[in-house]
């Protein structure tokens, strides 16, 4: 079975003008996601699901999934605020989405086969869809447990223009993931590359140390972990208080990884990340898709 691409879209919103996700960097219009889903059915995906708001389909099926068609079969599933299991509700005046790992939980009616989730604003390359894919591919039918995330080495993911976010990886003998932390400013500083620690003393890592990309593969019992999990999420009663509380999907790996419940395979990649964090990044994203364009790695125009 063909695995699934579940691209998180819900960020987005219905006004397109400014929205990096469906910024134009390909010489005909391309957004990152369309380079993205190109290399997923490159890399033997069969099928992508979007996780999008409600509010903003009809806009969303006529400019952005009407160009899959004949491509790769598509589906949408939507994250709302209300979408929580019987017995919660949502907290008066939460604005907030729930989080990436409540976005992955909208598509359990959809996705029966191995998956990889990809956030729609960041430009993955070939090579880490390829990595995946054989993962999830060669997994035994009926396999549960056994997840991947693809580990981008830090030196090919930092941003020219000023400090970057990424979830520093550590894993054991067997490559299995063991911890990911999250580190708000990374960037290189007279030469290493260095985190700002909770004191604000730089700690340099090495290039090739892995870093999260929120490039997961999950098989479908993950969903289960994840409601099971989200219901003791909203039973806390700090969560409910705090209108930026977020079920992230690192959150839920870690607590499977701790528990032993489930193994995280931590996949190497060449691919070096791009993406638009700063304005005065967005040239440079372009410039590089040109050159690969030029390279002969993608056609001109893609769909």
């Amino acid at each position: 079975m063909k695995p699934t691409l579940l691209l998180l879209a819900a960020g987005m919103g219905s006004r397109y003008g400014g929205l990096k996700q469906l910024d134009g960097l390909g010489p005909n219009g391309e957004t990152i996601m369309d380079y993205s889903i190109y290399d997923a059915i490159k890399a033997g995906f069969g099928k992508i699901v979007f996780v999008i708001r409600k509010d903003f389909e009809q806009d969303f099926r006529e400019k952005i999934l009407s160009k899959y068609e004949g491509h790769v079969p598509a589906e949408l599933c939507f994250q709302s605020l209300d979408a929580l299991p019987e017995g919660f509700s949502c907290p008066e005046g939460r604005v907030k989405p729930w989080g990436t790992n409540h976005a992955v939980l909208m598509a359990k009616d959809v996705i029966h086969e191995p998956f990889c989730v990809i956030n729609c604003d960041d430009f993955y390359n070939r090579d880490a869809f390829m990595v995946i894919g054989k993962f999830l591919s060669d997994l035994p039918e009926g396999s549960k447990n056994a997840y991947a995330m693809v580990g981008f080495r830090v030196g090919n993911t930092l941003s020219e223009n000023g400090t970057v976010a990424r979830g520093i990886c550590s894993k054991d003998d067997k490559g299995n993931l063991t911890t990911v932390v999250e580190r708000t400013e990374i960037m290189r500083v007279d030469g290493p590359i260095c985190y700002k620690d909770e004191q604000g003393a730089w700690v340099p890592v090495e290039d090739n140390t892995p870093v999260s990309m929120n490039m997961w593969g999950f098989t479908p019992d993950y969903f289960e972990h994840s409601e099971a999990y989200f219901k003791e999420f909203l039973a806390d009663p700090k969560n409910m208080a705090n209108p930026k509380a977020e079920f992230f999907i690192p959150l839920m790996v870690n607590k499977l990884i701790n528990e032993q419940t489930a193994t995280v395979k931590v996949l190497d990649t060449t691919s070096k990340w791009f993406g638009v964090t700063y304005s005065a990044d967005r040239q440079g994203v372009v410039d590089k898709i040109q050159s690969l364009i030029d390279e002969g790695v993608y056609p001109a125009k893609l769909f």
